[in-house]
């Protein structure tokens, strides 16, 4: 028996939303990877703290990435996996030589606010193709990614 078919899922909604995961995938692996220049090159008096926070923000994506490639992969296909293929598919652009915080949480507010808009869009295809799994994980996201962005943006004075 095949996997789709063990879950009662059809084929070609199946694909439509692992397109969409995919491409969230990607997105998620640009974040890490900004994530992790951050907390690395980050000065200035605010150091500890921002550093300590974008380890935390780059682990919890990581645990991320991770969930999204096993829905991915229980929906019978294959997470991308090259950074040539993230770089192809993501909305969220590489950010080098970042040193300030100001402008890394800025950065990190226009990402969260893309994934957010994302987000919705893909929980309305996956609903639309009753993959209740996919609704729940995304579902998941938005409620976590929602409240970092507005402790981000009252860090901001925003």
């Amino acid at each position: 028996m095949k996997p789709l078919e063990t879950t009662g899922l059809n084929a070609e909604g199946a694909k439509e939303v692992t397109k969409l995961l995919n491409e969230l995938l990607s997105d998620f692996q640009m974040l890490y990877m900004n994530l992790r220049g951050f907390h690395w090159n980050i000065k200035g008096n605010r150091f500890f703290m921002l550093h300590q926070k974008f380890e935390e923000l780059y682990k919890d994506t990581s645990e991320n990435i991770d969930e999204l490639a096993e829905r991915i992969l229980t929906l019978d296909a294959q997470p991308l996996h090259s950074y040539t293929e993230y770089i192809s598919q993501s909305d969220v652009m590489a950010v080098t030589g970042v040193s300030d915080g100001d402008t890394a949480i800025d950065h990190l507010i226009d990402t969260y606010a893309k994934l957010l808009k994302k987000e919705r869009s893909l929980i309305n295809t996956a609903a639309d193709n009753n993959d209740e799994g996919t609704v729940a994980l995304i579902s998941e996201l938005i409620g976590g990614q929602e409240k970092l962005l507005w402790m981000l943006k009252s860090y901001r004075g925003n």
